[in-house]
């Protein structure tokens, strides 16, 4: 028998960003520990989309995919009507849409920065403000944000990466204050490097550069999985962090503990 606590049951989430990486992983997490999760990503990931949410409903939990882009405020907006429309309610956000580009902040152009930043920082309080609309009538909720370790320490040639993930970190502090006389914490997740396809398209490094900068930085010595990130967003969408909020809770293998 599970540890109670834990529990999701009766719970109805959204994750965005959740085609494949990351996002694939928190949503098949939540739905293992009892939620019924709806999913959603940018239009040309809609294979990987329909693909996460046949294994949530392998493991008899309710699913729905919806196609949303994070810069599309009307769209995020109807999304969360649709999600509670569709499933009964939405109890649980996880911001997990995200971009990344490097560049050495020399070579930073403005659409370089206005991407990273739109998508990481704009769409995840943009995405909160509507789940809020939602869950505060129902008596509250849980967001969790996806950040990153990258939030509290700096990364060479990820200016505009490293800003959007403070920011969230931020952003995730001011809600929680404002939201929790709603019933609604919110929290945030630091991954470390993390095997995803959206890290791999970013990373132009080779092989030896990869394992030296893990060598110096990652005492885990390798980058995790998506997996290994789901106890974090079970336990912050959970009954046991009712008191919770407001926090950072970082994953990464110690390379901010060096």
């Amino acid at each position: 028998m599970g540890y109670a606590g834990l529990s999701l049951e009766g719970k109805v989430a959204l994750v965005t960003g959740s085609a494949r990486g990351i996002g694939a992983a928190l949503a098949s997490g939540l739905a293992e520990a009892g939620a019924d999760v709806a999913v959603s990503d940018i239009p040309s990931n809609r294979a990987g989309l329909n693909e996460v949410k046949k294994r949530i409903e392998a493991q008899r939990r309710r699913s729905m995919a919806y196609d949303l882009n994070v810069l599309d405020l009307e769209q995020i907006r109807s999304t969360m009507g649709r999600v509670t429309a569709d499933l009964g309610g939405l109890d649980i956000l996880v911001n997990n849409a995200g971009i990344r580009r490097r560049s050495p902040a020399l070579e930073v152009t403005e659409e370089d920065w206005d991407a990273v930043i739109d998508t990481n920082l704009k769409g995840t309080f943009f995405c909160s403000q509507a789940a809020a609309g939602v869950m505060i009538p129902q008596g509250g909720g849980r967001i969790v944000n996806v950040a990153s370790q990258l939030a509290v320490v700096a990364g060479e040639n990820r200016a505009a990466y490293c800003s959007s993930k403070g920011g969230v970190v931020s952003l995730t502090q001011v809600l929680a204050l404002e939201w929790l006389r709603h019933g609604i914490t919110v929290n945030a997740i630091g991954p470390g490097p993390t095997e995803t396809p959206g890290l791999l398209e970013a990373d132009t490094r080779d092989a030896d550069e990869l394992q030296a900068d893990l060598a110096v930085n990652m005492p885990l010595g390798r980058r995790m999985s998506p997996e290994e990130l789901v106890g974090a967003a079970v336990y912050l969408a959970s009954p046991s962090a009712a008191a919770t909020t407001g926090h950072l809770l970082i994953v990464d293998g110690g390379w901010t503990a060096r």
